[in-house]
């Protein structure tokens, strides 16, 4: 593993931050940008779906970049020696990753009682996300590129 650091160093690194731009960015994007317009939506069933929409196709975006980050942190911790902070910003990234899978579920049940009808439920189901679930992330994400930077001395 070292030797294909020594390689392809750069490259992983890049992937890495890179990918955690895209999540930790595309959440900001929703949070501050996104869901405060579709407040602006008078429709409750047009907003949630809308709402369910966005979400499923942020999922989709961000899914292989949740996983680049996993494989290329696991790389760059066996192929160099893993510090304090290392092992910190991993455990940042996997509570990150444990609450997107909530996020992730909590959207699917919205979407199946949307699909079903149930519009109350639908609501329920998804209303945690963008006033906990959401920022819990976004903390934990600058948090955790914040220890990037200081774990590579920048």
């Amino acid at each position: 593993m070292q030797s294909l650091f020594a390689q392809y160093g750069d490259v992983i690194v890049w992937l890495h931050v890179v990918s955690a731009f895209v999540w930790v960015g595309g959440m900001i994007a929703i949070r501050f940008a996104v869901h405060p317009m579709m407040q602006q939506v008078e429709d409750p069933k047009v907003k949630l779906g809308i709402t369910l929409k966005i979400m499923r196709r942020f999922f989709h975006l961000v899914i292989p970049f949740i996983l680049i980050i996993l494989v290329t942190a696991i790389a760059m911790v066996l192929a160099t020696e893993s510090t304090s902070i290392a092992h910190i910003k991993e455990g940042i990234w996997m509570v990150m990753t444990a609450n997107f899978m909530l996020i992730y579920l909590k959207r699917h049940k919205g979407q199946k009682a949307f699909d079903a009808g149930d519009l109350a439920l639908a609501k329920a189901s998804v209303s945690l996300i963008p006033n906990l679930l959401l920022p819990i992330n976004i903390l934990l994400g600058l948090v955790a590129l914040w220890l990037g930077i200081t774990l590579r001395g920048l």
